[in-house]
This record gives structure tokens, sequence and C-alpha cells, in this order.
């Protein structure tokens, strides 16, 4: 379990910042923060590209969302954390027939058992994600994405509500019936409305704040189980 992990990892003692001169106060406080955060040093321990992998770890611990052969897209993949935990989920890497589609704006390196698209999630060819695809439909859709903090609690609430908001209308279009979404959300108070458009679409909603997300961040997940293919 991550839990037990970690225990060997967190110590009392901080990594410093040999120098911060010439950053600002803010990206002074982000580094020393990454420097000292024990899911970061995790996950160069354990070869994951992000400390958000361990977030989607908690997730399918929690609720079992993955199965091996399944059919996986990731939305706004980069830099691939999440990416390499479905791959493993389900098994892409051997001969179960399951694969993951990683979609984002930014290139990605190579993970084993994934496809990537440097593209618009929403600009995405109907016969591009059919060839990739083959017979089969998505199980599950995943989407991490957050939009660049601007700095104003309510925008970014806004912004990361609407990417929300486009990923589910991917998923509606996409996900075999009885498929899964994931997805993440800022509290903020429009988060109620998209709760209400998710139970239109999947039979169980619920919503999750992993050990593994910042205790100082309005972030939480949506995770949606068995899509009612046609709503």
């Amino acid at each position: 379990m991550i839990s037990q992990v970690m225990s060997n990892i967190i110590r009392n003692t901080k990594i410093p910042l040999k120098t911060a001169k010439g950053r600002r106060v803010s990206s002074t406080r982000w580094l020393q923060r990454q420097l000292n955060d024990p899911y970061v040093q995790l996950a160069k321990q354990e070869g994951y590209r992000s400390r958000a992998a361990y977030k989607l770890l908690e997730i399918h611990e929690k609720y079992k969302i993955f199965r091996k052969g399944q059919m996986v897209v990731d939305l706004g993949s980069a830099p691939g954390g999440w990416s390499q935990i479905a791959a493993q989920k389900i098994s892409a890497d051997r001969n179960w027939g399951g694969k993951v589609l990683a979609i984002d704006l930014q290139s990605m390196e190579d993970i084993l058992g994934v496809t990537s698209i440097q593209s618009d999630f929403l600009e995405l060819k109907p016969e591009d994600l059919k060839s990739w695809l083959g017979p089969k439909k998505i199980d599950v859709v995943l989407s991490d994405m957050a939009a660049p903090a601007s700095g104003h609690t309510a925008t970014d609430h806004m912004l990361i509500m609407l990417l929300c908001e486009d990923a589910l209308t991917f998923a509606q279009t996409h996900l075999n019936e009885g498929g899964a979404f994931v997805a993440k959300i800022l509290r903020g108070g429009t988060e109620k409305e998209l709760l209400l458009k998710l139970k239109n679409s999947f039979k169980q909603v619920k919503h999750f704040k992993p050990k593994s997300s910042r205790s100082d961040s309005a972030e939480m997940y949506v995770i949606c189980q068995g899509h009612r293919k046609g709503d």
C-alpha cells in the first residue's frame, strides 16, 4: 500500500536550496516544496513521471477502476504519470489486449504500452480514434487536466471546471456502456452543477481527495462508474 511505503520516505529533515538568487519568492517556495515533497522523492525512486501517479494509484486502490485488457484514454496526459499507472493496471505490455491512448497538447516521451498523440483532444478526428481502438470501445477515460494558474481563485476554478466538462463530453461520446470516468475538479461552488450532469450519465458518482493530493490544494477527483450509454 502507498501509505506503508510513504512511512519509509518521510523524514523530519528538509533539503535546503543551494541558492535563491534571481528567483521570485513564489518560484523559490515552489522549488522548496518540490524538493521536500515525499511523493516527488518516491516518484523519482520508483520511476514515475510525476507525483500525480500516486493520486491515480490511490483512486484505483479504493474504487478498482482498472481491469486487465481495458482500453483507456488519458486526456491531458503529459508528462505521463497517469498513463504509466493505467498501462500497469491493464497489463498493456502483455497479451491481454489492453491499450492506453495518451493525448496532450505537449509532446510526451514514450511509455511501454502507451500510444501518445500530440493534439487537442477536442479536435481529434473520429477516424484517428477508431484506427487506434479497432473493434473495441473505450472502457476508461481519465482527466488530470488543469489550466495554468492565474492567481485568481474564482478564475482558476472556472477554468478547470470547463476542462472537466469538455472531458465529460468526450467520455459521454466515446465510453463503452458500463465504462468509467475519472477527472480532477476544484472546489468552489459550480462543482455541484457538474455532479448533477455526472449522475445523469453514470450509475455511481463519488468524489475523493487522495492523501497524495496536497492538503492546501482545493483539488478533488470525481470517480464515475457504470456509464449509461446513450444518455
